[in-house]
């Protein structure tokens, strides 16, 4: 595996029926009912080891939904969902989670907002999110170091995490989700509330990543164009679509179930035929120099 973060973790117990030849990620026939509304329907999705995609789409969509089922914290109502080879519902997720690093809003709910943020990132390691009598190798701790040397945030050493800009804190939680050295990284809209300096910078280290680290399967979730580094040369569009069981009926004034309306290279699915069906807006799209942006047509 390559990156700069140790290895660690404890060994696989819970490979699934393909073992190492099966895609990092495989959702068959998905659905998601939340009080009876139907959130997600229909989502066909295969992501392939080592390959570097973005998960695009507007917001409200069901997104989020579907990143907590790829990181096994959340189950379909139907269909199934294959990670790492492990099918969800039949093999013990904690077997095989610490082979997946998240970094997302609902992740940085669990971490208390006294806790040191190098202790933050340094504690991926022991897989939990506060630090109390763990203990770390120093090649473990300069790890730590390096890492939110990379994303720009040595500084942040010493300080409390409720004192952290939002930016910050996406950051600390990029670096822990590296930290472990996963063979799936998911990354859910790394840059909110990032300013111009903070997000090149965060969009500089993801580049590195999607260009040199061959290995790792990442999914990188943004609702916007710009966010898209260099490297992650593969889409998943999600849209809404009205409701395909016969059996369910939504009720009045329910939007249409999100799934995926598009998947494949980002040069064919980021066009702006499709960005304008999607958000409902008359949109070009421009890509230059390896980057994306969109705005209103004329």
């Amino acid at each position: 595996m390559s990156g700069s973060a140790v290895t660690g973790g404890p060994p696989d117990q819970g490979a699934g029926f393909e073992g190492q030849s099966a895609p990092a990620i495989r959702l068959r026939d998905v659905q998601y009912r939340r009080q009876g509304r139907v959130i997600l329907d229909h989502v066909d999705l295969e992501v392939g080891r080592g390959e570097k995609w973005v998960l695009f789409g507007p917001n409200g969509v069901g997104k989020s939904t579907l990143i907590s089922m790829m990181s096994t914290r959340g189950f379909p109502t139907s269909g199934t969902v294959d990670i790492l080879g492990n099918r969800l519902g039949k093999v013990n997720v904690f077997s095989y989670r610490w082979r997946i690093g998240l970094a997302s809003a609902e992740l940085a709910k669990t971490i208390n907002p006294q806790e040191d943020p190098y202790d933050v990132v340094l504690t991926a390691f022991s897989d939990t999110t506060g630090r109390w009598r763990e203990e770390f190798t120093r090649d473990q701790e300069d790890a730590a170091m390096q890492l939110m040397d990379r994303f720009g945030i040595v500084y942040l050493r010493g300080k409390r995490m409720y004192r952290l800009s939002e930016g910050e804190r996406g950051r600390v939680l990029i670096c822990r989700a590296l930290m472990a050295d996963p063979d799936l990284l998911i990354l859910d809209e790394p840059t909110t509330g990032l300013d111009l300096g903070g997000r090149e910078l965060v969009l500089k280290a993801l580049t590195r990543i999607g260009q040199e680290d061959t290995e790792r399967t990442v999914i990188l979730v943004t609702h916007r164009l710009e966010e898209i580094p260099l490297g992650f040369d593969r889409v998943a569009m999600m849209g809404r679509r009205p409701l395909q069981d016969p059996d369910r009926v939504q009720t009045p004034g329910d939007p249409d179930p999100g799934t995926i309306t598009f998947q494949g290279p980002t040069e064919q699915g980021l066009t702006g035929s499709r960005l304008s069906e999607l958000f409902g807006l008359d949109l070009k799209v421009v890509h230059e120099d390896g980057r994306w942006g969109a705005f209103a047509a004329a």
